[in-house]
């Protein structure tokens, strides 16, 4: 286990080196000069100057690059070109809200799905089934935006049981957090729990016709054991790679929740800085979603081992 951990974690070093070549040459490359991309049309070469020399586009671009890394190396993803803040100091202020909706989102979409999808298949060709399965339609059928208004008219304009829209950190408590946090973790979650419940029930499927299955029931074992120990267990690596890929997906693509809920996360600052073109905030959200990529494809890979005893690295 220690050896392929050390293995894949040399593997993920060049899969960053070359991301952050492309990231780096999506300024430089880019026809025309950078600096008049950024700063737009009615620049001064005053202000053309100061943003050669802050990016250093006067130096050689084998220097740039080599000089970009090591301050990357060292936490420094520079300055906002159009805040003149930290660009970590502006991710750490925004990472709190996205990664409290994701794991809210995920925690909500596993506790519901899965048992959803076991049912559906333990019922398979029955009513149960079909329903669930209609339900997985529906879910992946109806947009995010469209279920994040649906939810707001309900619950908040129609019965006035939430607040419309914003963030509150879990710092300041659990019930105001609580309150902003349980409509975009429901509009999110839908389409993530129609996803784990159609991966649970296909493999639950594949799952229960096997010998072993059909071995613990004829020994007596209770339903419930054969479903949840010899059965949910063999069937859990597709699903546990749904769930990791779903996370990095929620992190990552959160931009559509965050604007219809006004909540002030990584995924609007992405959008803010494109819009922007403020290219090192840019470049510092494609960086981070890439090794966050790359960190839960590790951890899903050796989730395998202890779901899977068959799997050995």
């Amino acid at each position: 286990m220690l050896g392929y951990l050390i293995r894949r974690i040399l593997a993920a070093i060049p899969v960053m080196g070359v991301v952050a070549l492309v990231v780096f040459l999506l300024l430089r490359l880019t026809p025309g000069d950078p600096a008049a991309i950024i700063a737009g049309d009615l620049a001064t070469p005053e202000q053309l100057e100061r943003i050669r020399t802050s990016l250093g586009l006067n130096e050689p671009l084998h220097t740039q690059f080599f000089t970009w890394i090591w301050r990357i190396l060292q936490g420094d993803f520079g300055v906002s070109l159009i805040s003149q803040v930290s660009v970590i100091k502006m991710i750490g202020q925004r990472i709190e809200p996205t990664i409290s909706i994701a794991l809210s989102t995920i925690t909500v979409a596993i506790l519901i799905a899965v048992p959803l999808g076991v049912i559906a298949a333990w019922k398979h060709g029955t009513w149960i089934d079909r329903v669930v399965m209609s339900l997985s339609v529906l879910g992946f059928s109806v947009p995010v935006f469209v279920v994040g208004y649906v939810l707001i008219q309900i619950f908040a304009i129609e019965f006035r049981w939430l607040p419309v829209q914003g963030f509150r950190s879990i710092t300041g408590g659990f019930g105001p957090f609580f309150e902003r946090a349980i409509l975009p973790t429901m509009a999110l979650s839908f389409i993530y729990i129609a996803l784990i419940a159609r991966i649970t029930r296909a493999s639950m499927l594949e799952v229960l016709g096997e010998d072993y299955v059909r071995t613990a029931r004829a020994k007596g074992i209770g339903e419930a054991g054969v479903l949840m120990r010899h059965a949910l267990r063999n069937a859990a690596v597709p699903v546990i790679t749904v769930i990791g890929t779903g996370f990095a997906l929620l992190i990552s693509g959160v931009v559509v929740t965050e604007s219809v809920f006004n909540i002030p996360g990584i995924g609007r600052l992405t959008v803010d800085a494109v819009l922007a073109r403020d290219y090192p905030v840019i470049q510092a959200m494609i960086l981070l979603t890439s090794g966050l990529y790359v960190t839960v494809n590790l951890v899903i890979d050796l989730a395998y081992t202890l779901l899977d005893p068959r799997i050995r690295y």
